[in-house]
């Protein structure tokens, strides 16, 4: 899938799975994130801390792949860079409802009111864990979140981060 900022960004590196398999067991967020980190985080100014970021961020957007409770199609994972700011996009198949209700977070959040709904949302049992881990990456991250959409089933969250900028 060819994106909008593809001369601006650097391909690092691309991961495809399964979506089947890759539902098959909660842990396989966490040793994604962790591989895709540690593999392009080496050549930053604090790699370690960098790459605890990066796998961080990276877990709670497998984890929104994970919630979709799709089993057919392909999960890809596509790591991009443009200068100090790192592109994660993950596509993944996702039904038509779910998809809208990521578009209703995504649009609360460009809003300019993330910080609000975040304390909302974590602080309400009733809330769905989607809705707080986008909140928290754009909130904790200071990540610019994007979605695409196609009509083929797919929907693909772009997330730019910047990391060598946070203080904590």
């Amino acid at each position: 899938m060819e994106t909008q900022a593809d001369a601006a960004f650097e391909p690092l590196l691309e991961l495809e799975m399964e979506m089947a398999s890759f539902a098959a067991d909660w842990l396989y967020c966490d040793q994604c994130s962790t591989y895709i980190a540690r593999m392009v985080s080496h050549d930053r100014n604090d790699p370690i801390r960098h790459a605890n970021l990066l796998s961080a961020a990276l877990n709670e957007l497998f984890e929104m792949s994970f919630h979709a409770r799709e089993h057919n199609g392909a999960l890809t994972c596509r790591f991009c860079r443009s200068g100090d700011v790192e592109r994660i996009e993950l596509t993944f198949p996702c039904p038509l409802e779910k998809r809208g209700f990521y578009g209703a977070i995504i649009d609360r959040i460009k809003g300019g009111h993330a910080l609000t709904n975040y304390l909302d949302v974590i602080t309400n049992d009733a809330a769905r864990a989607e809705h707080a881990i986008l909140l928290g990456l754009a909130v904790n991250y200071e990540a610019k979140i994007e979605l695409w959409e196609t009509d083929t089933g797919l929907l693909t969250f772009v997330v730019d981060l910047k990391f060598e900028r946070l203080l904590n």
